[in-house]
C-alpha cells in the first residue's frame, strides 16, 4: 500500500495537466513588410545623418554640401515634411478630420469645428478649411514618394509591387494608429480602432 501511495504522489503533481493550450501567432510580418520596414527606416536614419552634417570643414572653413541626386533629395524632404507635420496629423485624426485609408494615404473628412475636446479647441479654431487640406496633400504626397522610394531601393521589387507596398504601409498605419482614430479595412469600410 505504501509503494503504491509514493507511485501516485508523482503522478499526481506531474501526471495531472489536462490543460489545454491555444498558441495563437498576433503579428508575425511578411518578408515584404520587413523590406519595407527595413527602406522606410533607413531613410529615417539617412534623413537625422543628413539634419547633422557640419557646415563647416575641420580647418574653420565652410564645407560644401554633400552631393546627392534630386530624387535623393526629393526623398529626405518628404521624410521631413512627415516629421514636421506630424503634430497636426495626430491633432486632424483626433478630431475625426482625417484617417489613415487603406492606401498608405490619409483620407480627408473634412474640417467640423463643432464639439472638439477641450484640449484641441484653440487648434480647431485656429486651422482653416485650406489650410487642412494643404497639410494632409503634402502629407500624402510625402507619402506616395516614400512608397515609390521603397521599390527604387529594393531590387526584388518593381512597379506592379506598389499595390502590395500601399497595403503595407497601410497595414503599418492602421497598426500605429491610436484609438479613437478612423482607420479603413482592406475591403474599403471605415471604423474607429
Amino acid at each position: 500500500m505504501k509503494k503504491g501511495f509514493l507511485l501516485l504522489i508523482p503522478a499526481f503533481f506531474f501526471g495531472c495537466t489536462l490543460a489545454r493550450v491555444n498558441v495563437e501567432m498576433l503579428s508575425e510580418r511578411t518578408a515584404l513588410e520587413n523590406q519595407v520596414l527595413g527602406s522606410y527606416n533607413s531613410l529615417d536614419t539617412e534623413m537625422l545623418l543628413a539634419a547633422s552634417v557640419r557646415g563647416v570643414d575641420s580647418s574653420g572653413n565652410i564645407a560644401p554640401l554633400p552631393k546627392h541626386s534630386p530624387e535623393y533629395s526629393d526623398v529626405l524632404s518628404a521624410m521631413q515634411i512627415l516629421a514636421f507635420n506630424a503634430d497636426d496629423l495626430e491633432r486632424f485624426k483626433r478630431l475625426g478630420w482625417a484617417g489613415e485609408n487603406n492606401q498608405g494615404l490619409i483620407t480627408p473628412f473634412g474640417v467640423n469645428k463643432e464639439n472638439p475636446p477641450e484640449e484641441l479647441k484653440e487648434f480647431a479654431a485656429q486651422i482653416s478649411p485650406e489650410e487642412f487640406n494643404y497639410i494632409v496633400e503634402q502629407i500624402n504626397r510625402s507619402r506616395e514618394l516614400i512608397m515609390r522610394h521603397t521599390i527604387y531601393m529594393n531590387e526584388t521589387l518593381t512597379e506592379a509591387d506598389l499595390p502590395e507596398i500601399r497595403r503595407v504601409f497601410a497595414k503599418i498605419n492602421a497598426e500605429q494608429a491610436k484609438p479613437g482614430e478612423k482607420i479603413q479595412s482592406e475591403n474599403g469600410s471605415w471604423k474607429i480602432k
